[in-house]
């Protein structure tokens, strides 16, 4: 599998932004255009090739070593192939993705699939606030493909989110599912404070919720047929990384009844 390598020179000056530096579009580039990318944000700009080492040649597979938290919008508009991060990425990885793989060998930065529509983004280490969030000038959050976390993640993590799944290994911050419309988010380590503000739709699963709003109700012990379908759908895509599936009986929390109320907490059954 050909592509290209990205080394990082030197701890960085300015903030780096990867926004459509993608697998695709290098391929249709030389590597003249590919060092003279402009990747800074700040007046006068930085040629990709004065920030990274470039070596390889243009295939699907594009390889970032060194990452850090000054690298911006990695993955995003990934359309096809994979990007691979040895490190940290900052904010707004895989914005607005639509196909492929990102895979992170790290840690995430905030808003961490804003606005993506497909593909499969793959983090080692923890993530920041609103992963799967709404950014501002949008009107949703994650609209389709998988997030997956080996840490724990930040806070408002799915915030109007309208379709999709993310699954945490770890521990969600408060607010998750804030303003969600679609989509699941499973969360191994169990959900922090508060989750589900102003919910319509949607599906939360995990072991336990640190704190309930008073606007979710308790609607008794289920057999749900969807948590089974659900957790048998991420074991066919996600293989070992798909979470264990939850017992045959979930306890369901409805909300948030403080607008239509037709979003879900699922929990073991008592």
């Amino acid at each position: 599998m050909s592509g290209i390598t990205l080394r990082f020179k030197a701890p960085a000056t300015e903030r780096i932004t990867l926004a459509g530096i993608t697998p695709s579009k290098l391929a249709a580039l030389s590597s003249h255009e590919t060092a003279n990318l402009n990747v800074g944000i700040e007046k006068g700009g930085i040629a990709l090739g004065d920030a990274f080492d470039i070596s390889g040649s243009s295939g699907d597979t594009l390889t970032i070593e060194g990452g850090t938290p000054a690298i911006d919008f990695v993955g995003g508009g990934l359309d096809s192939g994979t990007i691979r991060v040895v490190g940290d990425v900052g904010a707004f990885a895989a914005r607005s993705m639509s196909g492929g793989k990102l895979e992170i060998r790290g840690n995430a930065g905030d808003f961490l699939a804003s606005g993506a529509t497909g593909g499969f983004i793959q983090v080692s280490g923890n993530a920041g606030d609103n992963i799967g969030g709404v950014a501002t000038g949008d009107r949703f959050g994650l609209l389709g493909g998988t997030v997956w976390v080996g840490g724990n993640i930040g806070a408002r993590a799915g915030d109007k989110m309208r379709r999709g799944t993310i699954v945490v290994r770890g521990k969600t911050g408060t607010g998750a599912g804030s303003r969600m419309i679609g989509g699941t988010i499973w969360a191994e380590g169990g959900f922090g404070a508060e989750p589900g503000l102003m919910m319509r739709r949607g599906t939360l699963i995990g072991p336990s919720v640190e704190s309930l709003l008073p606007t979710f109700v308790d609607c008794g012990k289920h057999d749900l047929v969807i948590v089974r379908v659900i957790a048998r759908y991420l074991k066919s895509t996600l293989g070992d990384l798909a979470p264990k599936p939850m017992p045959l009986f979930v306890q369901k929390i409805g909300g948030d009844t403080a607008t239509i109320g037709r979003g879900e907490i699922l929990l073991p059954a008592a």
